[in-house]
């Protein structure tokens, strides 16, 4: 039997159902918005797993071609390896989920979202993170609490919740909120330059309305849940933590007072080795939850030294950042580069401008459309002194890079006023703490020594929190482990101005909106100390482009000129380009963009381009080639791809027998336009740029008179045999 629950939201409605489909998944509800529907899943296995050191949770999200009435493209004609937008949303969905399973509850669980039905006008994303919420509280899988999600944008001074894919082009804000009753769980989203203050009221304004869905998955639960698998608690954890603190309890203040990353690191490792030593033998199994129980142990001492004494693992005060250095031009032969380093963690920014065939193509559900500007961010295993495998780019590095470019596209100029495809790839040399933000300060550094004209500099910071309850401290510029231990990280980016990316992630059971207040307040103090010290380094963008870059010349025909610069197969396309060496790209509306290096280059492309495309004019005088010779003249070549017609009696002014006595095939000769008539066939003369020979032009007008006294008799003698024929 299926059950179903609606929900007013805002000037839309949520629609949850179960019970119809995909019944022997532990818990499946559908959700829909609009015309928009996604099914989601969860599942756990019977039997707990072995303690792997983090919970073994699995989120999926796939978009089914077939939603939007699409067949993919590629040879297989299938979907294949999920995209960045589909990695985003499991990312989206995962993040807020994960803290909800109770301690000690170590089953691997799977949720799986897919897109069955797409509008075009409502992601499915949203709506699946509330679906991912519901199937777990139908289901027998144990969480602590419910959360419900919305996206929220502002457009002319209102709120909007849940706006359309065309409502989010002109938002304000595109926000999404993940809440439960008495906290705010997760933010991710970009804004264009908005206070601190219209932030925290974006997150109220979003938190009550997650809380008109939590009725609803709740409603849904008391028709349609199951019973709640109880968690075991392992009997031994106590007794281990017992030990450990005997054994291990001074020496975690020890390791806790270490300042650098490395020398904390290394300490901690060898105490890890000697308790898993000590007490494996009278816990056979349990090397890794000892493991586990002491990290936490040495977080849980770390939290008690910030609240107490008001100072950080390095030594730093709660609100200091570390120190900062900025590089500019440091690679030779790249667009632009930038190297950012804040303590121990170092970006490496670097620039790439190319035209509009570089830019890169997305296919999915909700449409296709090109990008332009493109961030990538990778985070090689030698940056935390660890050894992997190079593998493509994984969930962490693809989010963000995300994040970053969120945060530096309302900056880059418009193709008008720069007609280029920009990449920023950051490869992260060094990490500790936020090397997400790292990277949003190297690109911008980047992008002005590549000498794109952005309209500020953005900066970012990431900040953390610790709190006992009662009392809180506020981090700026978290480390790693900062991160790690805290109970709430969130990332800010933007300009002097105001907010253009936001990303937070809350582990506590409640974080009032004043404290999210203070954060929001520190955070913009951090980041503007770090646009201070970014200008230092480069104020603005340099005036001169890298002699490097491709310089980009645009141009505007008709639109019916366009096949003509193409040419049958390309041909004409081919030829300008081999001739000058420049890339050619044109756009449907007629926009031509030349791309060289070269001066030289990009200036015989636009020749011949503007040759092609010119139209002939009377009177005006062209250097032709003879293409085609007739009993009756001869064809020439006046422009690329039109001719016109020396007749035989425009060759000269003597009288021409053969046109072949004065031309041949493929003579280069001077014409004059002479006429156009309506179909624009051209008519040209060679004669008219010669010297009259003496007394030619007496001889025409002598000529012309006579024709024209002829014309006359030859009217009167008419009119008189018209008169003969009255008289009669």
């Amino acid at each position: 039997m299926s059950e179903t629950v609606r929900v007013e939201v805002g000037s839309t409605a949520l629609e949850f159902e179960t019970g119809r489909v995909a019944r022997q998944a532990n818990g499946a509800v559908t959700v829909r918005l609009g015309d928009t529907v996604a099914l989601v899943t969860a599942v756990a296995t019977h039997s707990p797993v072995e303690d792997r050191g983090f919970f073994p949770l699995m989120v999926e999200y796939r978009e089914r071609f077939y939603a939007a009435g699409k067949v993919p493209g590629g040879f297989f004609k299938r979907e294949s390896r999920p995209s960045d937008k589909e990695t985003l949303a499991a990312r989206g969905i995962d993040r807020p989920i994960r803290p909800l399973f109770p301690k000690g509850f170590m089953h691997e669980v799977q949720i799986i979202a897919t897109v069955l039905s797409s509008d075009q006008e409502n992601s499915a994303d949203v709506p699946a993170l509330n679906g991912a919420s519901a199937a777990l509280a139908i289901s027998s899988i144990p969480v602590e609490k419910t959360i419900g999600a919305v996206r929220i944008g502002r457009i002319d001074g209102e709120f909007i919740l849940f706006p359309t894919l065309e409502q989010r082009v002109d938002s304000e804000i595109d926000l999404v909120v993940a809440a439960a009753r008495d906290a705010i769980v997760m933010v991710e989203g970009r804004a264009k330059g908005v206070s601190e203050a219209l932030m925290v009221d974006a997150l109220e304004t979003a938190q009550k309305a997650c809380i008109r869905i939590i009725d609803a998955i709740e409603d849904l639960r008391s028709r349609a849940g199951k019973e709640k698998w109880p968690v075991e608690q392992d009997e031994a954890e106590s007794a281990i933590r017992e030990k450990l603190i005997g054994l291990c309890g001074d020496r975690i203040r020890e390791a806790n007072r270490i300042r650098s990353k490395s020398g904390r690191r290394e300490f901690i490792s060898s105490l890890t080795d000697e308790a898993v030593a000590a007490l494996e033998g009278d816990y056979p199994g349990y090397g890794r939850k000892i493991s586990s129980i002491l990290d936490e142990m040495i977080g849980s001492d770390a939290r008690a030294i910030i609240l107490d004494e008001g100072t950080r693992l390095d030594g730093r005060a709660t609100d200091e950042i570390r120190p900062i250095t900025c590089e500019v031009n440091v690679l030779p032969r790249t667009h632009g580069s930038a190297i950012f380093t804040r303590g121990q963690t170092q970006a490496l920014g670097t620039i790439t401008l190319g035209t509009s065939s570089d830019e890169q193509r997305v296919d999915d559900v909700e449409g296709e459309y090109r990008k332009a500007f493109m961030l990538h961010y990778n985070f090689p295993p030698f940056c935390v002194d660890e050894v992997k495998f190079l593998r493509g780019p994984a969930r962490r590095e693809i989010g963000h890079g995300t994040l970053a470019e969120r945060a530096i596209e309302p900056i880059i100029p418009t193709a008008d006023d720069f007609p280029y495809t920009i990449r920023i790839v950051s490869d992260i040399l060094e990490s500790n703490g936020s090397s997400s933000m790292a990277t949003v300060c190297a690109g911008t550094l980047a992008l002005m020594d590549a000498g794109v004209p952005i309209a500020k500099p953005v900066a970012g910071i990431a900040m953390g929190l610790v709190s006992d309850g009662e009392r809180v401290q506020i981090l700026s510029d978290i480390l790693g482990a900062e991160d790690h231990f805290g109970d709430m990280d969130f990332k800010v980016a933007g300009t002097e101005d105001g907010i253009n990316a936001f990303q937070m992630d809350c582990k506590t059971t409640g974080i009032s909106f004043d404290v999210i207040r203070r954060a929001l307040e520190q955070a913009k103090a951090g980041r503007l100390h770090i646009l201070s010290i970014m200008k230092e380094t480069l104020a603005g963008p340099r005036e001169e482009m890298s002699p490097y870059a491709p310089r980009i010349t645009a141009i505007q025909i008709d639109v019916d000129k366009i096949r003509e610069v193409i040419g049958p197969g390309g041909k004409m396309i081919r030829k300008i380009t081999e001739d000058s060496g420049a890339s050619i790209d044109i756009e449907d509306d007629g926009t031509i963009k030349i791309a060289s290096v070269s001066e030289d280059s990009a200036r015989i492309a636009l020749e011949m381009i503007k040759a092609i495309t010119a139209e002939a004019e009377v009177d005006q005088v062209y250097n032709g080639t003879v293409r085609r010779i007739v009993p009756f003249g001869a064809f020439v070549e006046i422009l690329p791809g039109k001719d016109g017609l020396l007749h035989i009696s425009e060759l000269e002014y003597r009288r021409v027998e053969r046109v072949e006595d004065v031309l041949a095939e493929g003579d280069k000769i001077e014409v004059k336009v002479i006429g156009i008539d309506r179909e624009g066939k051209i008519r040209l003369s060679r004669k008219a740029l010669l010297e009259a020979p003496p007394g030619y032009e007496e001889r025409e007008r002598d000529r012309e008179r006579g024709g024209r006294d002829r014309d006359r008799g030859d009217r009167g003698r008419d009119r008189g045999g018209r008169d003969r024929g009255r008289r009669r």
